[in-house]
């Protein structure tokens, strides 16, 4: 029993209902029962690890350890209760602590929760991958879950308002087989990749109608939402224009 993590499952659940979400959930019988597991989540809205351990609760009533950026935990408000649910802060600048301590929560037979593009994906594609889910994995001798969640873009993503009221969006969360630990982390990021790319063609299949120009939908699906080509050169100015401030509080 986590009596902090049932209560922020429960409230959660809660505030869900009260927006009207519709959740599917499609292969969360490919989340383990037991032992560890790198749980590989896309990355489309601030919201969705929320909705990315739902599977492993459904399916064995499993908790999910996330990492998140360590501004996260140096919240007055946030930063208690993310270390009382055990998530893991990540520090960017020096992520070699918060790699090893993901290993060993996977090795004492955790869920450990990774976002692989290492940021949101303003196209809503699958971006290229860091290798940090394929090396915890190898390491600690455990499968690698791929988890693709869509429509949680709809909820609350970068450049656009937050919906937070009674939406009755739809959200679509698939879980593919897992993946074994074998190979080098190179091939075993590529096969993550793929698998998850494919699943997330599956998940915008059956999601219903994709409306042409909306803010929310892929370019190549006749959305608003920028080209990966697109989102990468955002990402690259905005990187470029916080290493600048960066720089200059320093100096």
């Amino acid at each position: 029993m986590e009596p902090v993590y049932d209560t922020v499952i429960a409230v959660a659940r809660s505030l869900w209902a009260a927006e009207g979400l519709k959740f599917t959930v499609t292969g969360a019988e490919n989340v383990p029962r037991r032992g560890g597991a790198v749980v590989a989540l896309n990355h489309t809205g601030y919201l969705d690890f929320t909705y990315a351990g739902l599977p492993a609760f459904l399916h064995g009533r499993r908790k999910v350890r996330f990492m998140a950026k360590k501004e996260v935990f140096d919240s007055k408000v946030s930063g208690p209760i993310m270390r009382s649910l055990k998530h893991i802060p990540v520090d960017r600048a020096a992520g070699a602590e918060s790699y090893h301590t993901a290993v060993d929560y996977l090795r004492r037979g955790e869920l450990v929760g990774v976002y692989p593009e290492a940021t949101i994906s303003r196209s809503f594609e699958i971006k290229s991958f860091k290798s940090g889910a394929a090396r915890m994995a190898l390491e600690a001798g455990v499968p690698i879950v791929p988890t693709v969640i869509w429509g949680a873009q709809r909820v609350w993503t970068k450049g656009h308002p937050k919906r937070l009221g009674r939406t009755n969006t739809p959200i679509h969360i698939g879980v593919a087989e897992p993946l074994q630990p074998t190979g080098d982390a190179a091939q075993l990021t590529e096969q993550l990749h793929k698998v998850m790319s494919e699943t997330l063609l599956e998940l915008q299949d059956a999601y219903g109608p994709h409306p042409a120009g909306e803010y929310w939908v892929p370019a190549r699906l006749g959305g608003g939402a920028p080209t990966l080509e697109e989102a990468n050169r955002l990402d690259a100015e905005e990187a470029e224009a916080k290493a600048t401030r960066r720089a200059a509080r320093e100096e």
